[in-house]
């Protein structure tokens, strides 16, 4: 059970018990009354439960909402990935086949073994 159903039965049995325990009390005693405290801590019990669904209820809500709004941003992101695709690793190769020029590739060549760094006053 949600935290949302449990606060709403919270407040409906709480409420029910204040109601009922006032009118048992008043028709079997005739004018007596329910402690004080008793009805204070049922109604207190029926409105937290209340407060306690509200905010249960606009938290799901809002849940949902960013999950859907999760769902719609990857199917969108999916979505331009498919249609850009790799475009754009080609551009500097396009670009200077279209002006005629060839790209000039130069090879790293081989390293020196013995060559060190020298810094400063280093010999």
């Amino acid at each position: 059970m949600t935290l949302k159903w449990m606060a709403v039965v919270v407040a409906a049995v709480s409420l029910t018990l204040c109601v009922t325990a006032n009118v048992v009390v008043g028709t079997v005693q005739g004018g007596d009354q329910v402690p004080f405290l008793v009805n204070v801590l049922a109604i207190t019990a029926a409105g937290a439960g209340s407060v306690l669904a509200v905010v249960a209820d606009l938290h799901e809500r809002l849940d949902a909402r960013i999950t859907a709004l999760t769902e719609f941003l990857i199917t969108r992101l999916n979505e331009l990935d498919h249609n850009a695709g790799d475009r754009n690793s080609g551009f500097v190769e396009g670009y200077l086949l279209s002006r005629g020029q060839e790209s000039a590739v130069v090879p790293i060549g081989p390293r020196l073994h013995g060559r060190r760094a020298m810094l400063g006053s280093d010999d």
